[in-house]
């Protein structure tokens, strides 16, 4: 303390003299002034850290000088004591309103000044130290916003790097923090359809955003691929159910559109009750959860079974994380799961709903922050040809990627009794980026020619079986027993590629250890029937290909795909429709 500067003004040259010698005395440095106006000047020159300041002054007064100080001091305290002979209680109040911190009565009592100094100065440096440390956590709270901006930059490209923008698809993701515990995810599987997830973790901000991650990797990663939706759900259960602590999980609803076949299957676990308004139909069918959380069961008590709902063009699903209904207003009631459904009941067409849920809820919460993160989705069943198609730019130059290059892959019995090599024969077709806009065509191909080889060829199934329902049941219930006995078979896939980058030739080759057919009898019999789809998919593969030929005894197919695909009358799946 042996350095602090007192700043003395007063118009009355004794009583300053006094109490300057006083100050210096007790070890402080000293400055003077004689009126208000000097003060304030010697204050922007000196930088005083204490005050002492008469009241009554020539050309500018106290209370006057120190309004002014205060304010040139801006964040900084400077303690001003005023020193006066005033006793009534108001004028002792207004010095104190015009800025001052405290007063020293005339005459002045060393042992009193001393103390008030010390104390002022104790305060002067406690406000230095809080400024300090607030300005240190705004700093660091500025790096980790950023930090947390540009993680959520990385993030939503992760997150959000499916067809969330189709036109099929409304949604408002509301995050409570930077970062949403809410994650919404929408990819177009290889042979036609959507997938789409609406998950709720534990907690919000960056704790519950951190599962999403491999989540969204998993969902994307495993739909590009053709994987079933119950086989990507037991890998997203197993994967949260490592990761994540004790007592954290992701509440989920997933669907599963058809657009072909007009039907949604749904899983739900642990979130609340969605609504599935039909176009005819004003009242909506309630949707509940039957499952717990994913990452909660080990994969062996996990049920990955999904419920098939028939619906048709117009059909609308409405889903919401627990924000929506567990939103607060000011007088801190819950939005509730009955003001959403009258919301419902309320509606003019089904094509309002989701604003007038919005609308409604904004409302209602009349300005105030949600208290949790909070998603609203709907998702409607249209025709296919309205959604938007990949597309890969094929004429800026030759595309990265794997050329010229060949593989054989072949599948024992016991691999044919268990494992689904389609997502992994896609998936490395897929690595030719000229093949990717194609993906839904290459999924038809391959599963067609595969479930031909594994079905027709390998188990000796007849298809002609499926023209009724019985027969269906005999089909399946030959195929199990077939399954369950198969010994010395196999299947071998085959893909060569060859390309320069602009454009390239894929020949695909499916071989199985089946007694073959008459294939020659078949395409004549097929090529009379303007619709055929039966008799192995011939029409349909045939269309998509550039050539399709059955060698040997009819156990072996190849078929020949080039990229990019030249849209003409040629390139159609037999019915006249280009695919």
């Amino acid at each position: 303390m042996d350095g602090i500067k007192v700043l003395i003004a007063d118009d009355n040259q004794i009583d300053r003299m006094v109490l300057s010698r006083i100050v210096r005395n007790q070890g402080y440095e000293v400055f003077e002034a004689e009126n208000g106006q000097q003060a304030l000047e010697a204050f922007e020159q000196f930088a005083p850290d204490i005050v002492l300041m008469d009241v009554m002054m020539p050309v500018m007064d106290g209370r006057e000088a120190a309004r002014k100080i205060k304010y040139n001091a801006g964040e900084d305290f400077v303690p001003v004591i005023f020193l006066t002979s005033l006793t009534d209680a108001q004028s002792l109040a207004d010095c104190l309103e015009s800025g001052g911190d405290d007063f020293l009565s005339k005459p002045y009592n060393h042992i009193i000044l001393k103390a008030k100094i010390s104390s002022f100065y104790r305060m002067r440096e406690m406000h230095r130290t809080l400024q300090f440390q607030r300005d240190t956590i705004a700093s660091n709270n500025e790096h980790l916003m950023h930090e947390q901006h540009v993680a959520k930059a990385v993030f939503d490209n992760v997150a959000h790097a499916g067809c969330l923008s189709a036109p099929n698809i409304r949604y408002m993701l509301s995050p409570l923090a930077v970062f949403n515990g809410d994650v919404l995810l929408a990819a177009r599987k290889p042979a036609g359809g959507m997938h789409v997830l609406l998950g709720d973790f534990t907690g919000h901000g960056l704790p519950a955003a951190i599962g999403a991650m491999p989540l969204a990797e998993i969902f994307y990663g495993m739909t590009a691929k053709g994987f079933a939706l119950a086989e990507i759900l037991r890998e997203i259960n197993v994967k949260l159910k490592g990761i994540l602590p004790v007592g954290f999980f992701c509440c989920a609803v997933v669907v599963d559109l058809s657009f072909d076949r007009k039907s949604m299957s749904v899983w739900m676990g642990g979130v609340p009750d969605c609504y599935l308004l039909r176009a005819g139909n004003p009242v909506p069918e309630v949707l509940s959860s039957g499952h717990l959380p994913l990452g909660v069961l080990n994969n062996d008590k996990f049920k990955d079974h999904l419920t098939e709902y028939q619906m048709e063009e117009g059909d609308r699903l409405f889903l919401w994380s627990d924000g929506i209904q567990e939103a607060r207003n000011p007088a801190g009631e819950m939005f509730g799961e009955e003001r959403l459904r009258e919301v419902f009941e309320r509606a003019a067409s089904p094509d309002s709903v989701f604003d007038d849920i919005q609308h409604t809820l904004n409302d209602f919460l009349q300005g105030t922050d949600h208290d949790d993160d909070a998603t609203l989705l709907e998702l409607r069943m249209v025709n296919e040809s309205e959604l938007e198609k990949a597309d890969v730019k094929l004429t800026s130059g030759p595309i990265a990627g794997p050329v010229d290059w060949q593989m054989r892959y072949e599948l024992g019995p016991e691999s044919l009794k268990n494992f689904n090599p389609l997502p992994l024969m896609i998936h490395i077709m897929m690595e030719v980026p000229g093949l990717r806009v194609m993906g839904g065509q290459l999924y038809t191909v391959m599963a067609e020619l595969f479930s031909n080889a594994f079905e027709h060829g390998v188990l000796g199934l007849n298809s002609s079986l499926k023209h009724s329902a019985d027969g269906f049941m005999q089909y399946y219930r030959e195929r199990s027993e077939r399954l369950a006995g198969l010994e010395d078979a196999y299947i071998i896939i085959e893909m060569k590629h060859s390309g320069d980058g602009h454009s390239g030739r894929l020949v695909l080759t499916v071989e199985d250890s089946g007694p073959g057919f008459d294939f020659q009898g078949l395409r004549k019999r097929s090529g009379t029937q303007a619709n055929a789809y039966s008799g192995r998919g011939l029409p349909l593969v045939a269309g998509i290909c550039e050539s399709l030929s059955y060698q040997g005894i009819g156990n072996k197919v190849e078929a020949v795909l080039r990229w990019p695909r030249i849209q003409d009358g040629s390139n159609t799946d037999g019915t006249g429709r280009a695919l």
